[in-house]
């Protein structure tokens, strides 16, 4: 039997004090990157920090600086392409900020948010940026505040803690988009979100748990109200969570004895299967079934046709919420700030005159 190669020991900052001929304490500022030493003997101990392979003992130094270097992000859904973006925005303010990422999925599921807050916080993060599943269920929040680390909030608002937080007007947004299809003679609206309740039934704006969703909602809804459609809140449907449920409900709803004639999706995700299933069934985007998304995810541009999205400035969302935290890091200790970026509407091919208004 093969045996494993010996594992070789760590070098320590002692053995790098050795090897360059200083104390440890004088190692350990170089490599710490605190306190005075002259230019020469940096230079020495990090040259001899070099050739040993020495690597920092994170843990250990975070206990000496009080600081990890390193920022929690949690967010709603690693797959989708939103978050992806803001991520990437996230870590590009925080590595030239000087700070390293570490990233927690929660599935949109509350639990598993208060475990990796839980674990990102026993790893001792210097800050938090969260997209909150929940705007209601805000104990753990309320905890990392405590614990005197900054939080932001990334896309959700919360009013009820005096935190920063970046999002966008989605009510606006939502509304605007809503508007075209009234104009383009559409009667037969949906709303369609992957939010749920426990009944996967939409009743009324206090059950919707997810505070961007509901501001999306209360813009479909206005549209709908000024433009007098009749029953706009039995065309909110729920549940479209992952890519059978939402299938499943593409399928009922364009199967449907009157199905809609056009469909607002709360995520390009939700789209992608709804323009699946559309294709499936033999309908024609946008003769049958106009089409608008929130979010400018890369396929709606090279589809045929194109589709119709709410573009959001994810990167720029990302790159805000990590300033702003990095600038709690550095000393900032104003008051809460809440940026909103503003959205376009990018009018494609998807979206066409209702056959009776034509």
């Amino acid at each position: 039997m093969e045996q494993s190669p010996p594992v070789k020991p760590s070098v320590t900052v002692a053995d790098v004090a050795r090897a360059a001929g200083v104390s440890k304490a004088t190692a350990a500022r170089v490599l710490g990157g605190y306190g005075t030493v002259s230019d020469k003997v940096r230079e020495k101990v990090l040259a001899v920090a070099e050739a040993l392979d020495y690597r920092p003992n994170e843990l250990a130094r975070s206990m000496t600086t009080g600081r990890s270097g390193a920022i929690g992000v949690v967010v709603g859904d690693i797959e989708n392409p939103f978050f992806s973006a803001a991520v990437r925005g996230i870590t590009d303010v925080a590595r030239g900020a000087g700070f390293t990422v570490i990233l927690a999925n929660s599935g949109e599921d509350i639990a598993a948010e208060r475990d990796a807050i839980r674990t990102l916080i026993g790893k001792r993060v210097d800050g938090l940026i969260v997209t909150p599943a929940r705007s209601r269920e805000i104990d753990h929040l309320r905890d990392v505040q405590r614990s005197g680390r900054p939080l932001a909030l990334l896309d959700r608002a919360i009013p009820e803690l005096a935190v920063d937080t970046v999002t966008v007007d989605d009510r606006e947004a939502a509304e605007a988009a809503t508007r075209l299809l009234i104009e383009h003679g559409h009667r037969r609206l949906t709303y369609v979100t992957a939010c749920d309740t426990p009944e996967h039934t939409y009743r009324d704006l206090a059950d919707i748990p997810t505070v961007s969703v509901r501001h999306r909602i209360e813009g479909f809804l206005s549209a709908c109200e000024a433009a007098r459609v009749p029953s706009p809140a039995r065309s909110v449907r729920l549940g479209a969570n992952g890519r059978q449920e939402t299938r499943r409900l593409a399928m009922e709803l364009l199967r449907s004895p009157e199905p809609p004639t056009a469909v607002l999706a709360s995520d390009s995700l939700i789209a992608l299967e709804i323009f699946k299933v559309a294709r499936e069934l033999g309908l024609s985007i946008p003769d049958d079934l106009s089409l608008i998304t929130f979010h400018d995810a890369d396929w709606t541009g090279v589809t045929s046709p194109p589709v119709t999205v709410i573009d959001q400035p994810v990167h720029q969302l990302g790159t805000t919420v990590a300033e702003l935290l990095v600038s709690r890091l550095k000393g900032y200790d104003g008051p809460a700030r809440h940026m909103v970026i503003p959205t376009r509407l990018v009018t494609r091919a998807s979206v066409a005159p209702h056959r009776s208004a034509g």
